[in-house]
């Protein structure tokens, strides 16, 4: 019976973060930066989409939690505007948003940043064959 409980939890957690991860490829393409955002060119080629987890508030709407921490990193609240794609309210606490490597450097650090991952397709097991169970 704990063998059971341990793969349904594991069912689980894989199965929020391939919403997650689709939640966030989904808003990727409705991103805009404002042009009036400058970024080297090279910057933004380079960047790509990230899920970022923090902490929950305690005194503060999540997404005005999630751009000023984003904005402490890129420098203005339109900016941070311009790279949100997406803010996780419910399973996770945290947001999506197009960053460069050297911005998720410093995101990293930023008090209240747990984690910073990067975006991506992942693929569950295709076939019962592949499910080796103990």
């Amino acid at each position: 019976m704990a063998h059971l409980s341990s793969l349904l939890s594991s069912i689980i957690t894989l199965s929020l973060i391939f919403i997650i991860s689709s939640s966030s490829s989904m808003a990727e393409t409705h991103s805009s930066v404002p042009a009036s955002v400058s970024t080297p060119v090279e910057e933004v080629e380079s960047a790509s989409v990230h899920i970022v987890y923090t902490d929950r508030p305690l005194h503060e709407e999540l997404e005005d939690y999630h751009l000023r921490t984003l904005s402490s990193v890129l420098g203005s609240e339109e900016a941070a505007k311009g790279a949100l794609l997406y803010t996780y309210k419910h399973a996770a606490c945290g947001f999506s948003a197009k960053l460069t490597p050297k911005q998720v450097e410093e995101l990293s650090k930023q008090p209240g940043v747990l984690q910073v991952v990067k975006d991506g397709t992942m693929k569950l097991h295709d076939s019962p064959t592949k499910l080796h169970i103990l």
